[in-house]
């Protein structure tokens, strides 16, 4: 469907023996897209990730939003829940689906990023360092890095690390993962926000930060000049 504002069609992605559903939306004028990699237990549907995306529509970059796995592999999944934690068959997946991005005539001139979401930042962060010229940014929301583990240190891309002020252990495994990198990472912590932030004006803060990150980073010559260091601010 396309209209002044941009276009959004549904799209099937080839993935293993199987296909993933997802929704890619583009406005006009875009200068990147951002690929969504949800949590565990999550889907394309993610309340939480369909809102940022729209913020993130609002500030002229296009969204992918899509499911890890494959209908075959939800089946699965249901019963022991055990894929949803498979971080190398997720970043495998998220890889699958850049690698169609970047076939695609209509997304392939847009710059590319990653938003991932508790696994899916491990899962973001590992198929980030797999594709060093391909992925220019990724944001973290009450991500998981640590589960990442020796990916770490191969990210090049600049990586911004969200946590809600709440959320303790996770600001913690987020501080011990930004010790192993060496790309240029930034911690922000929303004050009073818990894991999913929940709280009035937490997933806009999210949002606005991310925007910001990908604005500044993922034009082509972003990450070939920015600065490597780590910073953080609450």
């Amino acid at each position: 469907m396309r209209s002044a504002a941009g276009w959004e069609r549904d799209v099937a992605i080839a993935a293993d023996h199987g296909v993933v559903h997802g929704t890619l939306r583009v406005p006009e004028g875009a200068s990147g897209l951002v690929l969504f990699a949800h949590g565990s237990g999550s889907s394309r549907f993610s309340p939480r990730n369909r809102q940022v995306a729209a913020m993130l529509g609002e500030e002229r970059l296009g969204t992918l939003l899509f499911d890890l796995l494959t209908e075959r592999e939800e089946a699965i999944d249901a019963i022991d829940a055990r894929l949803r934690f498979d971080i190398d068959l997720l970043a495998r997946r998220l890889g699958q689906v850049t690698d169609w991005a970047l076939s695609d005539p209509e997304t392939h001139p847009l710059a590319l990023g990653y938003f991932g979401s508790s696994t899916g930042a491990a899962a973001a962060l590992v198929a980030a360092a797999e594709r060093p010229h391909t992925v220019h940014a990724v944001v973290s929301r009450g991500g998981r890095p640590d589960l990442a583990g020796a990916a770490l240190e191969r990210v090049h891309a600049p990586t911004l690390l969200v946590v809600g002020g709440a959320d303790l252990q996770v600001i913690a495994l987020n501080r011990q993962a930004m010790q192993r990198m060496t790309a240029p990472v930034r911690l922000e912590i929303v004050p009073g926000a818990t894991h999913l932030f929940e709280e009035p004006g937490a997933l806009e803060k999210v949002a606005r930060l991310a925007a910001e990150w990908f604005r500044i980073h993922l034009p082509v010559h972003a990450r070939e000049t920015a600065p490597a260091g780590r910073e953080e601010e609450s």
